[in-house]
């Protein structure tokens, strides 16, 4: 059973999240937040499998709201759940430890694969288009001069082997597991061993996050 908490500040698009959630056999809504504050309160009493998190809310807004949680050590799993065209801060809340991103108008079956996927330790964002949300926030990317190396005095990279960079550059620029294996002649299971292991040197929570290294590194640069 996945325990999901919802964070907005909306009731109507609680209750439709919770109807939503709670006819599903494998999901239930174990709390429901209107702000920030009543998110990070919840979540460290109920400590459930997934939070979905609005980003604007009044108060405490999602964004810092996640920046806690994570910090917090917390095994919770945020999602992000917001307007993509209108909002330019899911980009901070991806940096901020979220684990996902989806808009509010995704179809019912979206959100439920995209919670199933976050439970499950995976990034809900697809690659190609965490590369897209990523290109498109540019300007938050820390800038270095042109022709500058790729941070090699950041510790998470200079941990990584070289087989290790590579794949992580090539996550960065939207690569799957598939894309990849077939891209260096490896196997598929060898290629997740690898992705593991550079999540686990890295620091990563998931892939959402070890792309977002791959840009603050330079090791990939935006289009």
């Amino acid at each position: 059973m996945t325990t999901v908490l919802i964070a907005d500040d909306q009731p109507m698009q609680r209750f439709g999240f919770r109807m939503l959630l709670e006819s599903q056999d494998d999901m239930t809504v174990v709390g429901e937040a209107g702000n920030g504050t009543e998110a990070v309160n919840l979540i460290a009493r109920h400590q459930p499998d997934v939070a979905l998190m609005d980003i604007r809310m009044p108060g405490l807004d999602g964004i810092e709201a996640t920046r806690r949680i994570i910090r917090s050590g917390s095994r919770t799993r945020i999602l992000i759940v917001t307007t993509f065209d209108l909002d330019a801060y899911a980009y901070d809340g991806l940096r901020a430890g979220a684990s996902g991103f989806l808009v509010k108008d995704a179809l019912p079956e979206e959100l439920l694969s995209g919670i199933r996927a976050v439970a499950a330790g995976d990034a809900v964002v697809a690659p190609s288009l965490t590369r897209r949300l990523l290109d498109a926030y540019a300007h938050h990317l820390p800038t270095a001069p042109d022709g500058a190396p790729a941070a090699p005095s950041d510790p998470r990279i200079a941990a990584l082997t070289d087989r290790e960079r590579e794949i992580l550059t090539v996550i960065g620029q939207g690569w799957s597991n598939t894309e990849i294996a077939a891209r260096f002649h490896l196997a598929e299971s060898t290629v997740k061993t690898h992705v593991t292991r550079i999540l686990a040197k890295t620091g990563s929570r998931d892939r959402v996050q070890a792309v977002i290294l791959a840009y603050d590194s330079r090791l990939v640069t935006p289009a």
